[in-house]
């Protein structure tokens, strides 16, 4: 088992979905109680330039984690329909249209009605607009994680990060021991996604808060690849580099939301979608 890339993943209903390079596997556990995996390799070349690639291979993850997510909810209901190309990017543009209203407008909305009451500074601003992102995102999660189905998915994110933490670390992938570890792991796409939020704070305070707020969420959406491939970049040092481990740290917090500790069928699940995969 030699290990030449990152591992990673992604929990789907009643699943895990692997990736490593090219290769990509999704381990469902049928209603009949059965595990299914289905493996396949990966046709969009990944970018390896920094800077750049944070970007590209962000959208590669969500083309597949979009398609993953359709074919183990379809297996679960004992479809065999296969979600089309159109079909993903129209799901995969729902999101961001979604992400965007909930993450950067609403916020800016709020922060806007703050400044016109209390007069606030640049500064404070544009803390205050991050403040309420991250807040947002941390209520949002919590809200879905009570959601019987989420919760199973959450659980199965936490077998997730078992699994390749289990590989990473050089143990046999056993359920024993993959029970052994963490349900939280550095590379996980909620600390990603709070590095996007916290560097945007930093970022967006060159950007004036006299400008109307129309030009205001332009330059927001404009600098967000910018803001992406830098969280990527410190995403890869936070996992590599232990004297990184302060700019990771809030998004391990948060994992406690978005991980719960699976079961050993769970479990069982993930080790399979990674056998596949290494």
């Amino acid at each position: 088992m030699k290990q030449t890339n990152y591992v990673g993943g992604q929990a789907v209903v009643e699943g895990v979905m692997m990736k490593n390079g090219d290769r990509i596997a999704v381990a469902i556990r049928n209603p009949n109680g059965k595990i299914t995996v289905k493996k396949e390799k990966l046709k969009i070349k990944e970018s390896k330039i920094p800077f750049v690639r944070g970007v590209v291979n962000l959208i590669i993850i969500m083309y597949i984690g979009i398609k993953t997510l359709n074919y183990s909810s379809n297996a679960q209901l004992g479809k065999e329909e296969k979600m089309g190309t159109k079909e993903i990017v129209f799901s995969l543009l729902f999101a961001v249209v979604f992400a965007i209203l909930l993450f950067k407008f609403l916020p800016l909305l709020a922060s806007t009605f703050i400044d016109k009451t209390y007069h606030v500074n640049n500064f404070l601003f544009n803390l205050l607009d991050g403040i309420i992102k991250i807040g947002l995102f941390v209520l949002y999660i919590y809200i879905i994680s009570l959601n019987k189905d989420v919760y199973r998915v959450f659980q199965y994110h936490g077998a997730e990060h078992k699994a390749v933490a289990c590989y990473e670390n050089k143990k046999k992938l056993t359920i024993k021991n993959t029970q052994k570890f963490r349900t939280e792991h550095k590379r996980c796409g909620t600390t990603f996604v709070f590095l996007v939020l916290f560097i945007s704070i930093l970022v967006y305070m060159f950007i004036p808060k006299s400008y109307d707020i129309t030009t205001k969420l332009g330059l927001r959406l404009i600098l967000l690849p910018v803001i992406a491939s830098i969280s990527y970049e410190l995403l890869r040092l936070g996992a590599k580099y232990s004297f990184m481990n302060i700019i990771i740290l809030p998004g391990l917090l948060i994992q406690k939301l978005t991980t719960k500790q699976p079961d050993d069928k769970q479990v069982e699940v993930a080790i399979k979608a990674l056998k596949a995969v290494i």
